[in-house]
């Protein structure tokens, strides 16, 4: 693929070269490179300790890089905060539930909004259309959701700020299956809206059936990349077992 003076290819929304992380002695990403065009989805898969939570901190700004690039929306945000990262449309959603328990569900939307200047209530109504249980739910305590509904608030919060791409960190661990088709069905709300998703997911079949392109990573390297439909059983089981092929 050719680049631009800006690094970013053609069509390209994220674009990674060569990024390196380092903790101290130890390196924990090593020359990975990923390209995600605008409105699209990339599955990021590997065993536990191979990279993918690193991979997406680095993304969103919240460790250093110690070598490569990263360009988002044709800049190069490699040494950006990740306030300003994220105001730029880059949006992580890490694993865990991104919510204030103790705030009901409208109180945490209108957490998201406090920088936007105008259009809340617009913001709002939109979210409660995406969500509509949310809506249901507006006054209720956030700690008393079911999992499924907390990723749903999780990922309506990320919808507050316009994302042009959202990062979701293993949204799907420890719940139960009809809330994974939950958290799926809303992450197709959000590609339905324009947005880009990059997935680091445990239930990889699932993750490459939403996804357009894939990669695995093993021990901070890219061992394979490809589009995701081209992933089939055998490779899945060749890096990464049977626990996480599933």
């Amino acid at each position: 693929m050719t680049t631009n003076e800006s690094g970013t290819g053609s069509g390209s929304l994220l674009r990674v070269e060569n990024l390196a992380v380092r903790y101290g002695a130890a390196q924990s990403l090593f020359d990975v490179s990923i390209d995600v065009p605008v409105n699209s989805a990339l599955a990021v898969l590997g065993s536990n300790g191979a990279g993918k939570s690193t991979l997406a901190r680095a993304l969103s700004g919240l460790v250093p890089s110690c070598g490569g690039k990263i360009w988002f929306d044709g800049k190069d945000v490699t040494k950006w905060s990740p306030t300003k990262i994220r105001r730029a449309g880059l949006v992580h959603l890490p694993e865990g539930r991104g919510v204030f328990p103790g705030l009901t569900v409208l109180e945490n939307l209108r957490m998201a909004l406090t920088t936007q200047r105008s259009g809340k209530e617009e913001s709002l109504e939109h979210a409660f259309e995406l969500f509509p249980v949310l809506g249901q739910r507006r006054k209720q305590l956030a700690g008393t959701l079911s999992g499924g509904e907390q990723q749903m608030l999780s990922l309506a919060r990320a919808l507050m700020v316009s994302p042009k791409l959202v990062i979701a960190d293993e949204m799907s661990l420890g719940l139960a299956p009809k809330l994974v088709d939950v958290v799926f069905d809303s992450l197709g709300k959000m590609r339905d809206a324009g947005i880009a998703v990059v997935m680091i997911e445990q239930f990889a079949s699932r993750a490459l059936g939403f996804a357009d392109q894939a990669i695995i990573l093993q021990r901070g390297s890219v061992t394979w990349a490809g589009r995701a439909d081209e992933a089939g059983e055998e490779l899945l089981h060749a890096y990464l077992g049977g626990a996480t092929a599933a």
